[in-house]
């Protein structure tokens, strides 16, 4: 290790922290905008009316079908052009980071969408057939019955997929976004320690990813009565008062 200078680190944090910052702020946009449009996506794809279940059912399956590096570029450089031919006018440039935003949200509201409708599925029919007959209408059977139970059911996959998104951002470099990644690489070119910064960055992503593991392995375990109870059945048969044989 007598090569390698990490206290380039400590002189790269300022540059770092802003690129960590771009990288969470842009998880969070799409994180929040992926769930909110891939919930609209799915309640459309399990529709009864073919005129909202078809055109949602096209629009997953194009998204999931073409690279994610692809619809960043999509909007970045083709948007302009498609407004030329729309319009017959020159069409302004989409920002970086307004482009990867619309690229994010997109892909991952396509991604959830699937999520969300297997949740749906998942619960028992007549849980919505009790609802209906209880007088709601079928917004109001999905957002009061069926959705709270369905998330419930969703939370491991939705994290994994949080986890997959947050790994993503670090495709933004491609239009020019100085994301977390993007931070660390220009920091290198500049002091040409490159290897030193991309194993912080690594050790970030680990620890991040980590950690939300984590938190939502505790979420489940405390939203779920079964889970629950199951946990501290399992602390009392093992506390330090659990005597084999019973006595």
């Amino acid at each position: 290790m007598g090569d390698f200078d990490f206290n380039i680190i400590i002189k790269s944090l300022p540059i770092l922290w802003d690129g960590l910052l771009l990288s969470l702020k842009l998880f969070a946009i799409a994180l929040v905008g992926g769930i909110f449009f891939g919930t609209l996506l799915a309640l459309a794809r399990l529709s009864s009316f073919k005129l909202l279940s078809y055109p949602a059912a096209g629009f997953v399956n194009l998204i999931r079908s073409i690279p994610f590096i692809m619809a960043i570029f999509w909007f970045y450089f083709l948007t302009p052009e498609l407004m030329k031919w729309l319009t017959g006018q020159q069409g302004e440039a989409v920002g970086p980071f307004t482009s990867a935003v619309v690229a994010f949200i997109m892909v991952e509201s396509a991604y959830y969408s699937e999520i969300i409708r297997a949740g749906i599925q998942s619960v028992p029919r007549g849980q919505p057939w009790a609802a209906y007959a209880l007088g709601l209408n079928y917004w109001q059977a999905m957002g009061y019955v069926v959705l709270p139970q369905a998330f419930r059911n969703m939370i491991p996959i939705m994290l994994t997929q949080a986890i997959i998104l947050f790994q993503d951002t670090s495709l933004v470099y491609v239009v020019g976004l100085k994301d977390f990644l993007g931070a660390a690489s220009k920091a290198g070119q500049l002091t040409g320690r490159i290897v030193e910064l991309y194993i912080f960055v690594a050790l970030v992503f680990l620890v991040i990813c980590f950690s939300a593991s984590k938190l939502v392995k505790y979420i489940q375990v405390h939203m779920d009565p079964a889970r629950q109870r199951a946990a501290k059945k399992d602390i009392t048969l093992n506390g330090p008062g659990f005597k084999p044989g019973g006595v």
